[in-house]
C-alpha cells in the first residue's frame, strides 16, 4: 500500500488549499451575517459567490470518479480534498457540489438511473441547479434496523402509490431541493433484504407535506437545506421513477452509503485537524497560573493524544479508500465499517478537547467549535449508528473462526 499523493492529487490539494485560505475562512464570517431568520432555509448570496469561483477553478464534482461531470478522481486521490473541505464543513463542500446528500444521490443517479432520470434530476445536480434530499430515516420505528422501514411504495397500474412518514431528511428544506429520494417497502411478504424500494419524487408532488425543520443540538443548518419531517400522503409518481428494480432498496442504498462513509470520514479528519489547529493556537495565546496554557502537563498531553488519533485514522481512512478502488466496497466493507466507528469517536474528541483549551469562548459562536462538536456528535448515528455497525463487523470477523 502506498499512500503517497500523486501528482494529480497534489495539484488539486494545492489549488483547494488556497481557495479555502484566500475565499472559504473569510467567507465564514460573512455566510454568518447574511443569514437571514425570517428565511432560515433561504441560501446566503456568499455561498453563491463561492460555487461560481470553485467552478471557475476546476474545483467541481470532485467527488464523482467515473462521470464526464465528475473529476475523474479515485476514492484515494479524493479522500485527501475530502479532508480539506471538512475544515470548513457548513461551506467548503457545498461550494465544490460535493455535499451530502447530493453527492450520494448523484452517484445513485450516475450508477442506477435510467437515461431520463438522468437527464432530469442528474444533470441539474451535477450543474449545482438544484438540491436532493435523501429520504430513509422514519420517526415510528428504528431505523438502525433498515428492514423496520413503513412507508409504503405500492404498484397501482403504472404508477407507484407512497405513504408514510420521513424525518432527517438533509436538505429537503432547501427552496432549491426539487428531488427527494424515498426508500420503503413494496413487497412485505418478500425475504427482509427484498421488500424495499427506491423511488424518485419530485419535492412538488401533490401529497408530499414538510411538518417540520428538525434542529440539531440547536443548529438549524437551514441555510445547507436543513433536516426535514415529511408526510407522504397518496403520492402518485409514474413507474418510471423507480431507482432501479423493484425489491432493491437495500442494494441500492447501500451503493449509494459506501462512498459516502469515506466522504464523511475525511470530512471529519478535517474538522479534527481544524480543532487542532485552533487548540494549538489558542494553549500558546492564553496564559494561567504563571505560564501559557501550551506548558501546563494536561494540555500537552491533549495535545499529544490529538495528533496520535488523527493520524491513525487517516491511515485507516487512506486504507479504506485504496481498498475500494482496488478490490471493490464489497472487499473493503470491514474497513468501511471501521472508519464509520473510528472516525466520529476520534473527531468528538478532539473537538471536545479543543473546546476545553478555549474556555467559555469554545461555546460561543466567536469559534467554530460548538458546530464542529454538533457535526461530530451526530455523525456517531448518521449512516447508521456506532453499535450496528460494530455488531456486523463483529459477526463477521467471528463467522471466520466458527
Amino acid at each position: 500500500m502506498d499512500f503517497a499523493m500523486d501528482g494529480i492529487t497534489e495539484e488539486f490539494c494545492r489549488r483547494l488549499t488556497g481557495f479555502m485560505e484566500e475565499h472559504v475562512y473569510p467567507a465564514e464570517r460573512i455566510f454568518a451575517a447574511q443569514r437571514d431568520p425570517d428565511e432560515p432555509w433561504a441560501r446566503p448570496p456568499v455561498v453563491d459567490e463561492l460555487k461560481k469561483l470553485a467552478r471557475e477553478r476546476g474545483l467541481w464534482n470532485l467527488f464523482l470518479p467515473r462521470h464526464e461531470s465528475g473529476a475523474g478522481l479515485t476514492n484515494l486521490q479524493y479522500a485527501p480534498l475530502a479532508e480539506i473541505t471538512g475544515r470548513s464543513p457548513g461551506l467548503a463542500p457545498e461550494a465544490l457540489n460535493c455535499s451530502a446528500p447530493d453527492t450520494g444521490n448523484m452517484e445513485l443517479l450516475a450508477l442506477a438511473g435510467t437515461g431520463p432520470q438522468r437527464a432530469r434530476w442528474l444533470t441539474p445536480l451535477l450543474n449545482g441547479e438544484i438540491r436532493s434530499a435523501f429520504c430513509m430515516t422514519e420517526p415510528d420505528v428504528a431505523s438502525s434496523d433498515a428492514t423496520n422501514i413503513a412507508t409504503r411504495i405500492e404498484p397501482d397500474g403504472d404508477h407507484y402509490v407512497v405513504n408514510g412518514r420521513k424525518w432527517w431528511s438533509s436538505g429537503a428544506l432547501s427552496p432549491d431541493c426539487a428531488l427527494l429520494v424515498v426508500m420503503g417497502e413494496t413487497f412485505p411478504d418478500a425475504p427482509r433484504h427484498r421488500r424495499h424500494s427506491v423511488i424518485l419524487i419530485p419535492r412538488d408532488a401533490p401529497g408530499v407535506r414538510v411538518v417540520r425543520g428538525m434542529t440539531l443540538f440547536g443548529y438549524d443548518h437551514g441555510a445547507h437545506g436543513g433536516h426535514a419531517e415529511i408526510e407522504f400522503t397518496d403520492v402518485r409518481v409514474p413507474s418510471e421513477n423507480l431507482l432501479g428494480e423493484p425489491g432493491a432498496g437495500f442494494a441500492v442504498a447501500q451503493a449509494r452509503l459506501g462512498p459516502g462513509r469515506v466522504h464523511h470520514a475525511m470530512r471529519l479528519i478535517g474538522m479534527a485537524e481544524r480543532a487542532f489547529d485552533l487548540m494549538c493556537t489558542r494553549a500558546w495565546r492564553r496564559s494561567a497560573f504563571g505560564g501559557p496554557l501550551a506548558e501546563q502537563g494536561v494540555v500537552g498531553e491533549w495535545i499529544a493524544e490529538a495528533r496520535v488519533r488523527i493520524d491513525q485514522a487517516r491511515l485507516l481512512v487512506l486504507k479504506t479508500a485504496w481498498l475500494m478502488d482496488t478490490v471493490g466496497n464489497k472487499g473493503a466493507r470491514t474497513e468501511i465499517q471501521s472508519i464509520k466507528i473510528v472516525t466520529p469517536r476520534m473527531a468528538e474528541w478532539v473537538v471536545d478537547k479543543a473546546i476545553q483549551v478555549h474556555g467559555a469562548a469554545g461555546v460561543s459562536q466567536d469559534f467554530p467549535l460548538a458546530e464542529l462538536w454538533a457535526h461530530t456528535r451526530t455523525l456517531r448515528f448518521a449512516d447508521g449508528p456506532d453499535e450496528v455497525h460494530r455488531r456486523s463487523l463483529a459477526r463477521r470477523e467471528l463467522a471466520r473462526y466458527r
